[in-house]
């Protein structure tokens, strides 16, 4: 009786750690792999207070009609200019070139930038940077704009998925130093994918 008593407890215990310890939430790789990294406290950007009862950022539905592909345009005489910042820092940005393509039927075209302290650290060679506003911004996104990630192609077309945008960490924190959205990447339409506007209530 006692030892029966003894694996209720431990078994209790253990279902208990079990719930504790919830899956982590997503539809998609790149929303799993985010909710991760915020759950995460060596890497969040969230304050502590609101990683105690982070259980997922909200992310609007995944629309494959928002991964388009881009023409190209490299500007390789293009001079390096200091980007403005959420803080008195700047980021020494050059625009790698413009992207020209086509978003539920409508033509766009955004500048997508390379950084010049990026360009040279390891693991990012050829990392280039695409940030945007759109007509969600301070609605159901954040009212900052949002990021996207790439990498320099070999060709002359690059595939841009919306559904990877992701908010600037100062939209979590303000001890961060976010680049500030250039006017000219502001797309004239509502892009309904990616990272939501965070609550931080």
């Amino acid at each position: 009786m006692r030892n029966l008593l003894i694996f209720t407890l431990v078994l209790s215990s253990v279902l208990s750690c079990a719930q504790d310890k919830r899956a982590i939430k997503g539809e998609t790789e790149f929303q799993i792999e985010l909710n991760a990294d915020f759950k995460d406290a060596s890497k969040s950007p969230l304050k502590d207070k609101d990683r105690k009862n982070f259980d997922g950022l909200d992310f609007f539905k995944f629309d494959s009609s928002y991964v388009v592909t881009a023409k190209l345009t490299r500007t390789p005489e293009s001079k390096w200019f200091n980007m403005k910042t959420t803080t008195s820092r700047v980021s020494k940005e050059r625009v790698f070139g413009i992207l020209n393509f086509k978003l539920k039927g409508e033509s766009y075209q955004l500048e997508i930038y390379q950084g010049q302290d990026l360009m040279n650290k390891e693991g990012f060679e050829d990392y280039l940077f695409l940030p945007f506003l759109d007509q969600t911004n301070g609605l159901e996104s954040y009212g900052g704009g949002r990021y996207l990630d790439a990498s320099i192609p070999e060709g002359s077309t690059m595939e841009i998925d919306f559904n990877k945008a992701y908010n600037p960490y100062c939209a979590y924190n303000d001890k961060y130093s976010c680049p500030i959205v250039p006017r000219k990447n502001y797309l004239k339409t509502r892009v309904e994918a990616g990272v939501k506007a965070f609550d931080k209530n």
